[in-house]
């Protein structure tokens, strides 16, 4: 289940910074279904090994990222949470034990 959850950490951080660049509208609805599916295992993961702060924090991710209902923030702040998730993954892949 590790390697699963680094996998999809690594690949969800990758996604956030490239949002950064100037890309076609699909590819970030593509990124927010696959970070709702991304976050949503995470979660699962999180909740299996009662582990309630990162299973709040997944959840909440998994909702904020969600396709179905757009979250208009505006570029410059998505921009702000890409970063801020994508640094946040990193971090916990370094630090978790």
């Amino acid at each position: 289940m590790k390697k699963i959850e680094t996998i999809i950490k690594i690949i969800l951080a990758v996604l956030m910074f490239i949002c950064l660049l100037d890309m076609p509208y699909g590819f970030y609805q593509f990124v927010r279904f696959i970070a709702l599916l991304g976050f949503g295992i995470l979660a699962y993961h999180a909740s299996q090994q009662k582990i309630q702060t990162e299973m709040i924090i997944y959840a909440s991710l998994a909702l904020l990222f969600q396709p179905f209902v757009k979250i208009t923030l505006g570029r410059e702040i998505w921009n702000i949470v890409d970063v801020i998730v994508g640094i946040g993954l990193i971090v916990n892949l370094i630090f978790k034990k």
